[in-house]
């Protein structure tokens, strides 16, 4: 099943589709696509995730933006995505709304996957078969119907995803800081690499940051700025023949030598040995 919904005018594209390892990657980061992932087959799926392997259970979801690579190896299943882009959906303009900025999307932690009890499964296979009736339901308001269903996945995932992947010691606005911070290092880490600088975009002291990231997931918040630092290189090692010396000056680093360290702390390789020790997925 293949399902689309575009909007010329604004360049806007909306996909629900049972078949994602039909869809490359290149695709994905050419149009902008972020997807939410769901297993929704009686048995594992096993799928890659910048060369990463990841498997969801049955029931389970997780999420991809154009910044990953998503691949399947021949398991002989696929994922149900739901694939919009900014034309269709903004998350970050309309993260007032729905509030998953930097939880299941654009954080700088490990892929978000959710898990769906009974009755949760219930809920989004029942909205799964109201948004096939709305592709069917061709009139001026389509689009607003898709967005305010796609809207309601969103919330749903992010509430249930909350309560699975975030301590309960965090009142909601230390959660919502921790999400701010996550997508400020996102956005910004090829030019800001010391927590201070985050602190003052969030009016927090560095040391307050760092209490809240010991009861969050028990990692420094310089830690966090470092791992995607080297998140971006093992990307760029993997998928494209650039050396460790551009990939140093690509993200911010005069000196390739610290960069190097930073990378085999992390890696437990230089990335010489990381880029030989890759094979693409396609």
């Amino acid at each position: 099943m293949y399902l689309e919904f575009t909007e010329d005018k604004f360049n806007s594209i909306f996909r629900l589709t049972n078949e994602l390892d039909q869809i490359t990657s290149e695709h994905m980061l050419q149009n902008g696509l972020i997807a939410i992932l769901w297993n929704r087959n009686s048995r594992d799926v096993t799928f890659y995730v910048d060369n990463i392997p990841i498997t969801l259970k049955p029931g389970q979801i997780t999420t991809s933006t154009y910044l990953q690579k998503v691949s399947f190896q021949g398991t002989g299943d696929s994922l149900t995505a739901f694939m919009f882009n900014r034309a269709f959906y903004c998350i970050q303009d309309h993260d007032h709304e729905v509030s998953c900025n930097g939880i299941i999307f654009f954080g700088t932690q490990d892929i978000p996957i959710i898990t769906l009890d009974e009755t949760e499964v219930k809920k989004i296979d029942s909205l799964y078969t109201v948004f096939i009736d709305e592709f069917g339901t061709k009139d001026n308001i389509q689009g607003e119907m898709l967005r305010m269903l796609l809207k309601r996945l969103i919330i749903m995932c992010t509430r249930i995803a909350k309560k699975q992947l975030i301590t309960k010691d965090l009142s909601n606005s230390n959660i919502d800081m921790i999400r701010k911070f996550n997508v400020l290092v996102d956005t910004h880490f090829k030019t800001k690499k010391q927590v201070s600088d985050y602190a003052d975009m969030l009016n927090k002291s560095p040391k307050t940051l760092s209490n809240y990231f010991l009861l969050y997931n028990k990692k420094s918040p310089l830690q966090i700025i470092h791992e995607r630092i080297v998140l971006e290189a093992r990307r760029l090692l993997t998928f494209t023949d650039m050396t460790a010396k551009e990939i140093a000056y690509e993200l911010g680093f005069n000196d390739v030598t610290v960069f190097s360290k930073m990378f085999k702390k992390i890696t437990g390789s230089p990335p010489s040995d990381f880029k030989k020790s890759q094979k693409v997925l396609n």
